[in-house]
């Protein structure tokens, strides 16, 4: 194991089932005797435009897509419908001004994000209804529009 600067951080929560009677291991130890390597640094800027991870699941008489989109306000946010085709849009600002050359690890999308989703539907949009709780969960409600049945009627 290579020492991070992060190491140790959570020691007393992996130690604290351990008994105290048993004997304890010193660092030197425990480590082999290799040099300390420095975290790699990541790329300084983003390219791109991000995507939302998203859920989708049929229930009842309704197609719900969620997804949990942290950092933004519904203000952020965008629903485009498009025939079958549900386009999710938005923004997420990085409020702080850090140098990239401080970052150790940069996994956080900051900027532009798109998510574009086709049902196997018609969807009319003036009957979607979208709802964005305070946990930042997006919740689409897509009615399942009921398939026109063909009878045929044999003299």
């Amino acid at each position: 194991m290579i020492p991070s600067p992060f190491h140790g951080i959570f020691s007393s929560a992996v130690n604290a089932g351990k008994s105290e009677t048993a004997p304890r291991m010193r660092m030197e130890d425990e480590m082999p005797k290799a040099p300390v390597e420095q975290p790699a640094k990541v790329p300084a800027k983003q390219t791109g435009v991000g995507q939302v991870a998203l859920d989708i699941f049929e229930y009842e008489n309704y197609y719900i897509l969620k997804a949990p989109i942290a950092g933004v306000r519904l203000s952020d946010i965008d629903i485009d419908i498009q025939d079958s085709t549900i386009i999710i849009r938005g923004a997420r600002r990085q409020t702080d001004t850090i140098p990239d050359d401080q970052y150790y690890i940069k996994e956080c999308f900051w900027g532009d994000f798109e998510r574009k989703v086709t049902l196997p539907c018609a969807i009319d949009p003036r009957k979607v209804k979208a709802t964005f709780n305070k946990e930042c969960i997006l919740k689409i409600l897509v009615p399942k529009e009921e398939k026109i049945k063909i009878i045929r009627i044999n003299d």
